[in-house]
């Protein structure tokens, strides 16, 4: 049973999501009109794109707490440019805030390749890094929506054929992720990477290098959605999205992206982002106590984990069984 829930992990997911807008439709009529269902995908657009991130790092068997403190440093930083030097085109500061994120996912993916470091421990303290450096770029003060320009302000709102920008950014990024993990060698070898590290040696993948580039990614699109966090939400300060990597792992997880590697799908990050909006988006509106909503999301992460760690237990008896069928079959031979 569980092997039959595990096996279609995304179709399940899809159909307690739309059970769910259903559900709270019946109650909240406005909950289920096209454009809330368009405002709510556009809320849990940044959590895809970061979530689309992790995973590529978690496939390698690693796992990024910074990506929320690199956003909230990657969004300072182009919010104060924006305020002092407003002549900036906003095209600029975007491709800054993803530069500047790559280099952030560049020094912690050589700290986890070439010092060995755990990535749990050096993603932990390069947070509180980040964290340290707005506090002393800012020095404890907000950048606030009077202090940002209009074009800043207004990209992510722009609509474009019914949709908001940052919504096609969402988009975007699961077509380009889906096309560079299913295609590219790269994409391929992080699965092969984190999923078998001695086969990846035998094939000639650095499973090392590998961790590598999945952090860079993670780093650029999450100080991409530095720049979209900031004028979205049309503030910065030191605690912008603080604890916010909880959420992006646990829609991983829920989403069937294994954190021992070598297992998930862009689908199923998709699916599992979408959970967590549903859940965020609709507990306020039918009255749950907050308290609640931590609890019964606490509730739903507990049990992905535990089925992903079943169908991680059932994948390594099945390959055993297998080694030992092949070793009675050579006996046999011989």
């Amino acid at each position: 049973m569980v092997q039959q829930l595990l096996k279609h992990r995304e179709a399940l997911l899809a159909a307690v999501i739309v059970l769910m807008i259903i559900a709270i439709g019946t109650r909240v009529p406005s909950f289920i009109a096209p454009g809330n269902l368009v405002e709510m995908f556009n809320d849990t657009s940044i959590l895809i794109i970061l979530a689309l991130g992790q995973m590529m790092v978690l496939l390698t068997k690693g796992i990024d707490l910074s990506m929320a403190a690199n956003l909230a440093l990657t969004g300072m930083i182009v919010a104060l440019i924006n305020f002092n030097y407003p002549e900036v085109p906003v095209w600029a500061l975007l491709i800054l805030a993803t530069a500047l994120g790559l280099v952030m996912g560049v020094i912690n993916g050589l700290l986890v390749w070439k010092m060995g470091i755990p990535a749990i421990v050096v993603t932990l303290g390069t947070m509180s890094i980040y964290r340290g450096i707005i506090f002393l770029l800012s020095g404890g003060g907000w950048v606030n929506s009077n202090q940002m320009g209009a074009d800043f302000l207004g990209l992510p709102r722009a609509s474009v054929l019914g949709l908001p920008v940052l919504s096609w950014c969402a988009i975007a990024a699961l077509l380009l992720v889906g096309y560079f993990l299913r295609y590219s060698r790269t994409g391929r070898a992080l699965y092969t990477a984190g999923g078998n590290a001695t086969a990846a040696y035998y094939t000639g993948i650095n499973a090392g290098k590998m961790q590598f580039v999945s952090f860079c990614l993670s780093g650029a699109l999450a100080g991409f959605c530095g720049y979209l966090w900031i004028s979205r939400f049309a503030v910065a300060y030191v605690d912008v999205a603080n604890g916010f990597e909880l959420q992006v792992v646990a829609a991983c997880v829920i989403g069937g992206i294994s954190t021992m590697g070598g297992t998930g799908r862009v689908l199923g990050c998709l699916c599992g982002a979408l959970f967590l909006g549903v859940i965020n988006n609709a507990l306020p509106v039918i009255g749950v106590s907050p308290f609640w909503q931590m609890a019964i999301s606490g509730t739903v992460i507990v049990i992905a984990v535990l089925l992903n760690e079943r169908g991680n237990k059932r994948k390594g008896r099945l390959i055993l069984r297998d080694a030992a069928l092949a070793r009675q079959k050579q006996a046999v031979r011989s």
